[in-house]
């Protein structure tokens, strides 16, 4: 006696429709996962650019406020003196940084330089008888940048330098395509404006209360 069996299999448009519905979900995984992915680079992009940040605004601020004087200033350029290393009351390249905006104010770095007779330096009638480009040759030269990638650097002075005692620093960050403005406002509380000669545009030749 021949038994037959009921044996059902997928029809062609089943199996079809199986193929479509299967596509599609995995289509749907595929485009969370990138979602996923894509949104932890761009929290790992703003975390690193975030703590590159604080770190560059906690050396601008270490180094105005521990330096003796703002020497000069323009709207790309700060020239510091940062101490008297060798106490001699007077300023020596080894003693001299540049803070520096560019001419395209869209970086922040420091400028050292480095001389083996580290010569003096003199400041008179507000001009300071060395520049970061007469520096360059002869002298070892480091630059640090502090605030990379940003925009709209600007840099003031309050009063104007060398008397100045507070020096603010504005500038522009991109993060998740948003530009936000950010300013760092420091007051100098090593200031040597015992130093400065009557006139207060220059460095006296002596100090009787050293």
């Amino acid at each position: 006696m021949n038994r037959s069996r009921n044996i059902k299999a997928f029809t062609l448009v089943e199996l079809l429709v199986t193929l479509v519905i299967t596509g599609i979900l995995l289509s749907a995984v595929a485009t969370l996962a990138f979602a996923m992915n894509s949104a932890a680079t761009t929290g790992s992009d703003t975390a690193s650019s975030q703590a590159r940040l604080r770190l560059g605004m906690v050396r601008i601020v270490e180094v105005i406020r521990n330096c003796r004087m703002i020497l000069t200033a323009s709207d790309t350029e700060l020239a510091i003196w940062l101490a008297d290393y060798n106490g001699d009351a007077g300023i020596n390249v080894n003693e001299l940084a540049f803070l520096d905006c560019t001419a395209t104010h869209d970086t922040l770095r420091l400028v050292r330089f480095y001389s083996v007779s580290d010569p003096s330096v003199t400041l008179s009638s507000g001009v300071l008888s060395v520049s970061q480009a007469s520096l360059v040759s002869g002298n070892a030269v480091a630059s640090v940048s502090l605030l990379p990638a940003c925009g709209n650097v600007q840099l003031a002075c309050d009063p104007a330098a060398p008397s100045t005692r507070r020096v603010t620093i504005s500038f522009e960050l991109t993060q998740d395509h948003v530009a936000r403005t950010h300013e760092v406002d420091v007051t100098l509380l090593a200031w040597a404006g015992h130093l400065l000669n009557a006139t207060g545009d220059g460095l006296v030749t002596g100090d009787d209360d050293e």
